[in-house]
């Protein structure tokens, strides 16, 4: 298939290691993981797969699984100092990165922002001053990068660096408060529309898009008004503030009338929502799962800050290792959804840039995983993206999530979505999904037919 873009992604935190090496300063996730209880084990990304000192050896890997492409992130921290003076140690790692995928024929596609924020920036995505260095930071790495990167993500899932982090206070740096949580996402926002604004001033031949996560909600009770409404409450908040705002249409008015009180009216200033909407050249979206949710009871800090009451029902599908329900036909509604509402009318393509599942793996003598539960999950998935594009959808490309088992932040290193193998001393052994996929990119095929 020539018009599909097949590749895998992973992220700068959860892969690099090498943390406090050749002038990386903190991040709020080096913060968070010292934090008593706040990752499992309390695990930490010091070391994680050590990418940082065997990316070459990683690249080999990704050519050998005839990846097309490679989704990563830069690390802030990494690149930007305190001050704002371009680390050029840490740009000198991913020249090198980008320069050998070039070499492997391999294209780079550039995340700036998963989750890992400088330490150093008062008050984090609270504060306003964070977007305008968030778009700072984006022109450093165009200085450096922008003659050969041509495809430029600017957030990755921002609802989770604000609503899980602000919010539920389950991420870095862990709060807790709706409107805390409503400010960063306005920030988070501004700053994507900010970046994208200059990096386009830089480069108009680029390509800029922004990754958003979904999680469809349905209703227990699609009879149930009070249920309705809660799936209503949780999709504002999850989806349709976000994807309203990137693609031009402001803010969901029932969103800021549910958060009431909590809504950061003073943070989102005139003209805000016309630097957020700019136009974007790709939506990437990742998707793991849809759930059915009914209203309860609130039982404490809630991610979905308009609906803390909604509760996720088990339907006794199949699940994930992270207990997740598996859900193919919900991913072709949801890119149904996107390309109807959303992309379609905006003549913009969608790029699935994370699909995946952790599994309890048991490796062999040799280390090796057979993941028959992986490939089924990856097929089905695969054919639900084939189902939405028959339909109509624009969806032009596939990332694997992910590339190597990794640091999987609250979670530690316990559970694994890895086609790869990375054992205790760090040995990359790519499983039987690692080799079911460089089929599938072989063959061009996009997973069995689904009854």
């Amino acid at each position: 298939m020539t018009d599909f873009l097949w590749g895998a992604a992973t992220a700068a935190f959860q892969i690099e290691g090498a943390s406090t090496e050749d002038g990386r300063e903190a991040s709020i996730w080096d913060v968070f993981c010292q934090v008593p209880g706040a990752v499992a084990n309390g695990d930490d990304g010091t070391v994680a797969t050590d990418h940082y000192h065997r990316w070459e050896a990683d690249v080999a890997l990704m050519a050998g699984l005839g990846l097309q492409a490679y989704r990563f992130s830069v690390a802030w921290p990494r690149v930007v100092s305190a001050d704002g003076t371009p680390n050029a140690a840490g740009l000198d790692f991913y020249e090198r990165l980008v320069d050998g995928l070039l070499a492997a024929g391999i294209e780079p596609w550039l995340t700036l922002y998963h989750w890992d924020l400088p330490a150093s920036l008062p008050g984090g995505w609270l504060n306003r001053a964070t977007a305008e260095r968030f778009a700072q930071y984006a022109l450093v790495v165009h200085d450096r990068l922008g003659d050969r990167v041509r495809r430029w993500t600017t957030l990755n899932e921002p609802w989770c660096s604000s609503m899980l982090s602000y919010g539920a206070g389950v991420h870095a740096p862990g709060h807790a408060d709706p409107t805390e949580a409503l400010t960063a996402a306005h920030h988070l926002l501004l700053g994507h529309g900010l970046a994208a604004r200059a990096l386009r001033d830089a480069d108009a031949s680029a390509s800029i898009g922004i990754t958003l996560n979904y999680t469809p909600a349905v209703p227990a009770d699609p009879t149930n008004p009070a249920y309705i409404d809660v799936v209503r409450r949780v999709d504002g908040t999850a989806h349709r503030l976000f994807t309203d705002a990137v693609f031009g249409r402001g803010y969901p008015a029932d969103v800021v009338a549910d958060a009431g009180a909590a809504w950061p009216a003073e943070a989102v200033r005139a003209g805000d929502e016309a630097v957020i909407g700019a136009p974007l050249d790709f939506l990437g979206v990742n998707y793991y799962t849809t759930e059915m949710v009914r209203a309860g009871v609130p039982a404490g800090p809630s991610p979905h800050v308009t609906a803390p009451e909604a509760e996720v029902v088990p339907r006794g599908l199949p699940t994930t290792d992270m207990g997740w329900e598996i859900d193919p036909d919900g991913f072709a509604r949801l890119l149904g959804r996107l390309h109807d509402t959303w992309a379609g009318p905006a003549g913009v393509p969608i790029y699935i840039t994370e699909n995946g599942a952790a599994c309890a793996d048991e490796p062999d003598a040799d280390g090796f995983v057979d993941d028959t539960d992986r490939i089924a999950y990856l097929d089905a998935h695969l054919a639900a993206v084939e189902e939405a594009r028959g339909a109509g959808a624009d969806v032009r490309g596939y990332f694997a999530w992910t590339l190597l088992d990794n640091f999987e932040w609250a979670f530690g290193y316990a559970k694994r979505f890895g086609i790869v193998r990375v054992d205790e001393e760090l040995r990359r052994i790519p499983k039987a999904s690692a080799r079911w996929f460089a089929q599938q990119i072989a063959t061009g095929r996009l997973g069995a037919p689904r009854s």
